[in-house]
C-alpha cells in the first residue's frame, strides 16, 4: 500500500477535506435530531442504517443533498421535469455540490454547511394542510409537520429550485445550487423552497 493511501489514525476527516460540518450549529431544537453532521470520506452509505426506524437521520446531511439531486425534476407522483440523466452520476453530482461550496464560502465567509443548515431551517415548513372526507365532504385541517418530513421537504424543494434556474438560465448547475442555498439561508422569497414554505404555512393558518 502506497503512502497516498494509508491514513493515519490521528488523521481529522472533513467533508471535502476542507471543511468540518460538525462546527455547523442548528438553531432549530426541532431539528436537531434529523441533521446529521458527520464528517464522511465518501457520500454512499449503502443503506446501511435503512433497517433502522428513522434511519435517515443518521445519513450525513450532504449524502441527503446528494440524494435528492439525483431526482431534482421528480414532483409528486411523476416527473414534471426530467432529471433521469443525474441518476447514477454519484461523483459528478459530489462534485456539483463540493464547487457550490466554494463558491458559498467565498460569498458569505463562513463554513458552507451552516449556510446549508440556515438555508434547510428557513426552507422546512413547520405546519401544513392535509385533506381528508367527513361523510361526503372532503375537509382541510392544519396540521404540524413531523421533523423528519421538514427536513426532506426542505432539501427536495432546494434540489428541485436550483434546477428548474439551471434550465431556465445560462448559469451552470454549481452556480445554480450555491445562489439557491445562500437565497434559502438568507429567507429571500425569490427562492422556491422559501417561497413554498410560506406558502404551505399560510395555507395551514387560514384552515385552522
Amino acid at each position: 500500500m502506497t503512502d497516498a493511501a494509508t491514513l493515519d489514525l490521528d488523521d481529522e476527516i472533513k467533508m471535502f477535506g476542507r471543511w468540518d460540518a460538525s462546527e455547523a450549529e442548528i438553531s432549530d431544537e426541532g431539528l436537531v435530531r434529523y441533521i446529521s453532521l458527520e464528517n464522511i470520506l465518501a457520500p454512499r452509505s449503502k443503506g446501511r442504517h435503512s433497517e433502522k426506524q428513522f434511519y435517515k437521520a443518521d445519513v450525513p446531511i450532504a449524502e441527503r443533498l446528494l440524494n435528492h439531486l439525483y431526482v431534482a425534476g421528480h414532483r409528486s407522483n411523476k416527473h414534471y421535469i426530467t432529471s433521469g440523466i443525474n441518476v447514477g452520476k454519484s461523483e459528478k453530482l459530489w462534485n456539483i455540490i463540493e464547487d457550490a461550496f466554494e463558491i458559498i464560502e467565498e460569498e458569505t465567509g463562513e463554513n458552507p454547511f451552516q449556510i446549508l443548515v440556515d438555508a434547510i431551517e428557513n426552507s422546512a415548513p413547520v405546519e401544513e394542510v392535509v385533506t381528508y372526507q367527513r361523510g361526503g365532504v372532503r375537509a382541510r385541517k392544519a396540521v404540524l409537520v413531523s421533523p423528519q418530513r421538514r427536513v426532506d421537504m426542505a432539501l427536495r424543494l432546494l434540489s428541485q429550485g436550483s434546477y428548474e434556474k439551471r434550465l431556465a438560465s445560462s448559469e451552470d448547475a454549481v452556480e445554480t445550487l450555491a445562489q439557491e442555498i445562500i437565497g434559502a439561508a438568507n429567507g429571500d422569497d425569490d427562492v422556491r423552497a422559501v417561497r413554498e414554505k410560506e406558502r404551505r404555512e399560510r395555507e395551514a393558518e387560514g384552515a385552522r
